[in-house]
């Protein structure tokens, strides 16, 4: 568990630098500043009312009930596409932030989430950036599906689970039941949680949030562009 933790911990700061490296967010000058800053405030507000309110996060059948269901990621996917990923990642530390008074999981939750977010929408919007085309978009839901649900599954399997069960003192039998309430096939709380619960739920969960992800900047970012312009002429 020890170096699966070093491991991750190397990987996400090589992550931080790459995102830094392409984001390029402004050049320090007031008004870039500002801009930049109400952009990430608006988005990140969005993205907590998505994450925080009750009705529009919920379990799905099928699946134990400490997975929820939540639509958080898509302004940030939005933001990463428009504005890029620097942008796309202060939306997710805001947006964990603003959750922070409301946890239930001594934090370790919110920033858990963050980490499977940053896995989702950063590379997509690294790819984006790069090339702005269908292509680009299409490749950059791909990869960012698939890492998110590798970061997703060895962040459970090896830190989450385990911090809820000896730090927060949750029954292994406890987890494991309401794994196997909702899911007979499921025998140990490790691989066979992950495999069989967490990575079939995140596939559905991330399909959805592509699907509408998609609808949505497409129906908006040509507006986007607009009221960015005017804004530069005001």
């Amino acid at each position: 568990m020890g170096a699966a933790f070093v491991g991750l911990c190397i990987a996400w700061l090589f992550f931080a630098v790459l995102v830094l490296r392409e984001g390029r967010p402004f050049h320090f000058h007031k008004i870039d500043l500002v801009r930049f800053m109400s952009r990430v405030a608006i988005f990140g507000a969005m993205s907590a009312i998505l994450y925080i309110v009750p009705f529009l996060k919920f379990p799905l059948p099928f699946f134990p009930s400490f997975l929820e269901f939540h639509f958080d990621e898509i302004p940030v996917f939005i933001a990463g596409f428009a504005y890029g990923p620097f942008s796309a990642l202060c939306v997710l530390v805001v947006k964990t932030i603003i959750k922070l008074p409301f946890t239930s999981t001594l934090t370790v939750g919110e920033w858990a989430d963050l980490m499977y977010s940053a896995a989702f929408v950063i590379p997509a919007a690294i790819i984006y950036r790069r090339h702005r085309n269908l292509r680009s978009v299409v490749a950059g839901f791909a990869i960012g599906f698939i890492a998110q649900l590798a970061v997703s599954l060895i962040f459970n399997v090896y830190l989450i689970i385990p911090f809820y069960m000896f730090v927060m003192g949750f029954p292994e039998a406890a987890i494991l039941g309401m794994a196997q309430a909702a899911n007979p096939a499921v025998t140990d709380i490790g691989w066979s949680l992950g495999l069989l619960a967490i990575v079939p739920f995140n596939i559905i969960k991330n399909a959805m949030v592509v699907a509408m992800t998609f609808l949505v900047y497409k129906s908006i970012h040509r507006y986007m562009g607009r009221f960015e312009e005017k804004k530069l002429l005001d």
